[in-house]
């Protein structure tokens, strides 16, 4: 089972401002063990194919996909959306990649609003995400999968059963961001199998959970409080996890996402290697 990691656990959630470069997040992701990587956001990597070849060559790494981040709470962002689908498709399958994740921007709602948006925009998200999963797979043979995500507009189970009834899309399901609400990632994967290629493994630390839940912490700040904590320290058994995927001979891709505290002692690679520990026992 091919495990990558992805420039999110380096911090990278923009395509600039960020404290490593792409050759320096390249190195270490590889140095860590990894072998394949996503994209990270558009422009962060090189778009040149050629360039983004070599540089993945460097370091003996696959892409592996991308996971693309999208205002669907504005409707008026439709055009944008599809210019991006465009821009992801050409680029990925001009390396090899068959995937792309895609998942609702938390950052534009309002802190008492996270993950609110109109019926209209619900609607017009599931349209956009039809008509870009034919595009992806008509043009490109690209997959078009979805991301629930903590603080957006699909996050409950209920939302993503809503998506998977209302669209052609499959799942990326995320071990830990499933876990946040204390939804059961394992139970969910196996109700849903048929609908799942590609994961995410990450991990919740339960006591910050728990002052989630009792309305202590809002989602912000478990974030910055290391809500998303290393693989083996936390509430969701990715051991289990990974049981089912062996048994059902998983063939997406599998990655490894850390999300940095505020207040973290170790380094992105630190982490990184930590995390490849102890999944590479488990693959």
């Amino acid at each position: 089972m091919l495990i990558g990691n992805a420039p999110c656990s380096w911090g990278v959630c923009y395509p600039t401002g960020n404290a490593y470069a792409p050759k320096e997040y390249l190195a270490q992701v590889a140095s860590a063990g990894y072998q394949g990587t996503e994209l990270g956001p558009l422009g962060y990597l090189p778009k040149e194919t050629e360039v983004l070849k070599a540089m993945l060559t460097r370091h003996d790494l696959t892409l592996i996909g991308a996971t693309h981040v999208h205002t669907f709470s504005q409707p008026e962002t439709s055009a944008r959306f599809h210019e991006d689908m465009q821009a992801q498709g050409q680029l990925l399958s001009s390396l090899g990649a068959k995937h792309l994740v895609v998942m609702d921007e938390s950052n534009v709602y309002s802190p008492d609003k996270l993950g609110v948006m109109t019926q209209a925009a619900r609607e017009q998200m599931y349209e956009d995400l039809t008509k870009a999963h034919a595009m992806l797979a008509e043009v490109y043979g690209v997959a078009l999968s979805f991301h629930p995500h903590i603080g957006t507009c699909v996050e409950l189970e209920d939302q993503i059963d809503d998506l998977l009834q209302n669209t052609p899309l499959n799942l990326c399901l995320d071990t830990g961001h499933h876990a946040f609400w204390g939804q059961d990632p394992l139970a969910y994967m196996q109700r849903k199998w048929d609908r799942i290629d590609y994961m995410h493994l990450k991990n919740v630390d339960p006591a910050v959970r728990t002052r989630v839940l009792s309305g202590e912490l809002s989602v912000p700040a478990s974030l910055a409080a290391g809500v998303m904590c290393p693989l083996a320290d936390g509430a969701v058994d990715i051991a289990a996890v990974m049981d089912v995927l062996r048994a059902r001979d998983f063939r997406g891709p599998v990655v490894v996402e850390q999300d940095i505290a505020e207040n973290a002692s170790e380094t992105p690679l630190d982490l990184a290697r930590r995390n490849f520990s102890f999944i590479a026992k488990l693959a």
